[in-house]
């Protein structure tokens, strides 16, 4: 079986939209997600299973990088690394995501 090489900078963007993906959960605005499950936004467990899901897919995507190698922590405050690697979305990882310089409204907000 052939190895196969797969470059660095598709999981970094992989990474990247999964913390983005995230994010918009967090903050309840409109993901792919909510295309895929138009009937159920008018339940409030909808926001919760979306958080849940774009959190598991985060770590799905940070647990490959792992595996291979691929450095994630710098995508993240060390806050949300430590989150990260706790593996457990808790009201804390909900309510504490942003640091105090962060706000919500600047998601997928790349620093220029």
């Amino acid at each position: 079986m052939e190895k196969l090489e797969l470059p660095v900078a598709f999981f970094r963007s992989k990474l990247s939209e999964a913390k983005t993906h995230f994010e918009r959960a967090l903050d309840c605005k409109h993901t792919e997600f909510d295309d895929l499950y138009p009937y159920m936004i008018e339940h409030p467990q909808f926001f919760w299973y979306k958080r849940y899901v774009a959190w598991s897919e985060l770590l799905t995507i940070v647990k490959l990088c792992e595996e291979l190698g691929i450095p994630w922590r710098e995508a993240f405050t060390e806050r949300q690394a430590g989150y990260i690697e706790n593996r457990v979305m808790s009201s804390r990882v909900l309510d504490e995501w942003y640091e105090r310089n962060e706000s919500p409204e600047h998601v997928g907000h790349q620093p220029e």
